[in-house]
């Protein structure tokens, strides 16, 4: 998986395949995997960390 930072460089990110598969699940139709990727760091940011079941870590 690659993603354009804010410059023009691009950055690999190794990842299993089964992590692979699970955001593959999660993405909406012509979804890209970098607009996936951007959208949960987004999510990250604004709320400060992840909710899990109701909680938070």
């Amino acid at each position: 998986m690659a993603w354009n930072s804010a410059s023009t460089m691009t950055y690999t990110l190794e990842i299993s395949d089964e992590l692979k598969e699970r955001m593959e699940r999660h993405l909406e139709e012509d979804e890209t995997m970098e607009e996936f990727v951007e959208e949960l760091v987004a999510v990250y940011e604004t709320e400060g960390s992840f909710l899990r079941e109701g909680y938070s870590e």
